[in-house]
């Protein structure tokens, strides 16, 4: 175990990451052709109210269903308009609104506090006195967002629909479902070009969750162990992942686990990126293929 594993230290570069980094898409996956019409709004959750951009789609649309995005940045970056060009793109082609939220962040706030944020933000999108469809509601997220779109969902299953909301989708695009496993042991065929370093997963790991007994979690680890046995019933999801990327095993894993209980809707690998490919490149014609896919299956999957 490295220095980077004592909190203290953890703690203190993840501040400074997060100050320094603004991950802001590049030029070319921005589709500045899709305007957007935006609200902003405040959400209540059981740790305080979370700040949301919601997409509207086509005013044509009668009664939407809702889509639930949740940003990346490895549990300790915070910026969610990195997603805006991903949620006009939703709202336009898959005609539903996405509320696209904040949570808190590690270290101020380690496990399971964004969870439960993400969690309840599910339950308030499917009241049925909002202005869409609440019946109709999917999550996901990439990255960081996938990991606690994959809890949100688990704890939706676990409390059941009776009490608890609802989800016809989750999205889980290149998730990190393994918290257990060092990242210097996850196998990337760039190698040490791949833009996972093994540094990032010892700082973003132990800023969120420093005690590692605790990464076995369910909610943090789903792909771990036998975290995802038991899970039949859990809503159905897209599992999407970057043939490069040093997460993709473990989300093949978890994608093997859902197919067997009858709740993976598919496996996608994008070929030929890493990971974050939809922000930190200008590959436009590969972005757009992916997300046309992705609205794809939300379009079916809150078809009324």
């Amino acid at each position: 175990m490295s220095i980077l594993s004592t909190p203290m230290v953890a703690d203190a570069l993840a501040r400074l990451f997060s100050a320094a980094v603004n991950p802001a898409p590049k030029p070319g996956v921005r589709f500045p052709e899709i305007p957007g019409r935006t609200t902003l709004i405040d959400i209540p959750t059981r740790h305080g109210k979370v700040a949301a951009t919601v997409y509207h789609p086509a005013a044509d649309v009668a009664t939407p269903a809702v889509y639930v995005n949740v940003h990346g940045g490895g549990f300790v970056v915070g910026h969610r308009e990195q997603d805006d060009p991903w949620c006009r793109f939703l709202a336009a082609n898959a005609n539903v609104v996405v509320v696209n939220v904040d949570y808190l962040l590690a270290p101020h706030r380690r496990f399971p506090t964004p969870v439960e944020q993400i969690y309840d933000v599910l339950d308030w999108a499917s009241a049925p006195e909002r202005d869409w469809d609440g019946g109709r509601l999917c999550v996901g997220g990439q990255s960081a967002g996938g990991s606690l779109s994959a809890a949100a969902a688990r704890l939706a299953f676990e409390t059941g629909p009776e009490s608890g909301p609802q989800i016809a989708l989750q999205v889980l695009h290149y998730p990190p479902l393994d918290l257990v496993t060092a990242t210097k042991d996850k196998h990337s065929p760039l190698g040490a070009k791949a833009i996972m370093k093994p540094w990032m997963g010892e700082v973003f790991d132990t800023a969120y969750i420093p005690d590692r007994a605790q990464r076995t979690d369910r909610l943090a680890s789903p792909a771990w162990g036998a975290n995802p046995d038991g899970i039949k019933g859990i809503a159905p999801a897209l599992v999407v992942t970057a043939e490069y990327d040093r997460l993709r095993d473990e989300a093949w894993r978890y994608a093997q686990k859902l197919e067997a209980v009858g709740s993976l809707a598919e496996y996608y690998e994008v070929p030929g990126v890493d990971h974050g490919y939809n922000i930190m490149s200008d590959d436009a014609e590969v972005t757009r293929t992916a997300y046309e896919h992705i609205a794809g299956h939300v379009r079916r999957a809150t078809a009324p």
